[in-house]
């Protein structure tokens, strides 16, 4: 599940700046996301994993260490032309996209 942990403790109290990182997170992931979309819906792999590259650092920020282990086996298959993965990608995406509603 999504947290703000991990920016809690990178600001070390720093209020602004956590809004700051929130306020980039809500304008950045869901233009992530719709390139995702895009590209996986076109069967761009090679490109639908760069994006999924970029979301990692967006996973990563929320303290969602299980779905990033899973972002990289995803991001490693998509490389190879394999799709098997989508489902549980696209359900940590939608969790992502809620808790940053």
């Amino acid at each position: 599940m999504p947290n703000l942990n991990y920016i809690k403790k990178l600001s070390d109290g720093d209020e602004a700046f956590e809004e700051s990182i929130i306020t980039v997170l809500k304008k950045e992931f869901p233009e992530e996301l719709e390139l995702f979309k895009k590209n996986f819906e076109l069967k761009n792999y090679e490109a639908a994993a760069n994006n999924v590259h970029k979301i990692k650092h967006k996973i990563s920020i929320l303290g969602m260490k299980k779905s990033l282990e899973y972002a990289s086996a995803f991001e490693n298959d998509l490389r190879k032309g394999e799709t098997q993965l989508s489902s549980e990608f696209f359900n940590i995406l939608n969790k992502i996209h809620v808790y940053l509603g």
